[in-house]
């Protein structure tokens, strides 16, 4: 049985090796540079998750087992209603397929409709394999995501 809540500060412990094991998961991919992050910003980010004012965090338990986490915010619209992006996802590869990540997208959908923003987006690299999860859940609307770098920037010109 699978159950999805708010992060509360008896998931310490397991958020943080899990969250390790998604950033190890990203690390080293073609294009993306390895996400390292030091004790103090775990401890940052799980103080502001946990305050839940900036940030927020679930987790999916899967027979009490903490088995996916996603991190999301709220934040303003230019024209219309506020927003809701889903900022990280991951389900545990051993846990996959099994519909976790797709409740946790719904719970988090359910949320932001909660809190006044009801269009919740997020981005993904164009040859993941979860696309075939987001094609079913939401509709792939064709943008593409830039990151601005003043180093970049100052290297063309």
């Amino acid at each position: 049985m699978v159950s999805i809540d708010s992060l509360t500060e008896r998931d310490r412990e397991e958020w943080e090796g899990l969250t390790r094991r998604f950033h190890a998961h990203w690390a080293g991919r073609p294009g993306r540079p390895a996400t390292e992050v030091d004790d103090e910003g775990y401890e940052r980010t799980w103080r502001r998750l946990v305050d839940g004012e900036e940030i927020r965090g679930i987790c999916a338990r899967r027979d009490g087992e903490m088995v996916g986490i996603a991190h999301y915010l709220f934040h303003a619209a230019v024209w219309g209603a506020g927003r809701c992006y889903l900022a990280e996802l991951f389900v545990e590869p051993r846990a996959r397929r099994r519909g976790i990540a797709t409740e946790m997208i719904r719970w988090v959908a359910r949320d932001a409709e909660r809190h006044g923003t009801p269009r919740l987006y997020w981005n993904t690299e164009i040859d993941a394999e979860a696309r075939s999860l987001y094609d079913r859940v939401a509709v792939f609307q064709g943008y593409i995501l830039y990151n601005y770098s003043r180093a970049a920037t100052t290297a063309t010109t």
